[in-house]
């Protein structure tokens, strides 16, 4: 049967199948961002699903921030607010990304200097 979320990603089309075989765990996570994060309180829902929005954008989960871009309009965001979240998404992914590439790149002069004694493991 095909739903609204399916226009997100197909799979969320599986999701009463899913809880039934993760005993319940959808309905907890659901009532969670139902208490937590599409609920106005001290800070209104339509920040916490730009921050939700954000948190997706950096785990690169697809699926979730279209979703909380979904709700985050739902819950009033505008265009404008949209676009500064947005903007911070850039900014920190551009930082971070940085970070990781200054990492790579401290990792092969040192391999060239010959300063690492063994071939590392992601794993060990």
């Amino acid at each position: 049967m095909k739903t609204e979320l399916s226009k997100i990603d197909p799979a969320l089309d599986l999701m009463g199948e899913f809880s039934k075989i993760t005993k319940g765990t959808v309905g907890a996570i659901h009532k969670m961002r139902q208490d937590v994060i599409f609920k106005d309180d001290g800070v209104p829902a339509k920040f916490k699903t730009l921050g939700a929005m954000l948190w997706a954008i950096s785990a690169r989960c697809e699926p979730c921030f279209k979703f909380y871009v979904h709700q985050a309009v739902k819950h009033g965001a505008s265009e404008a607010e949209l676009g500064e979240f947005l903007a911070v998404a850039s900014t920190m992914g551009g930082c971070v990304g940085e970070m990781w590439a200054l990492k790579a790149y401290k990792a092969y002069k040192e391999l060239k200097e010959g300063s690492v004694a063994e071939e590392p493991s992601c794993c060990s």
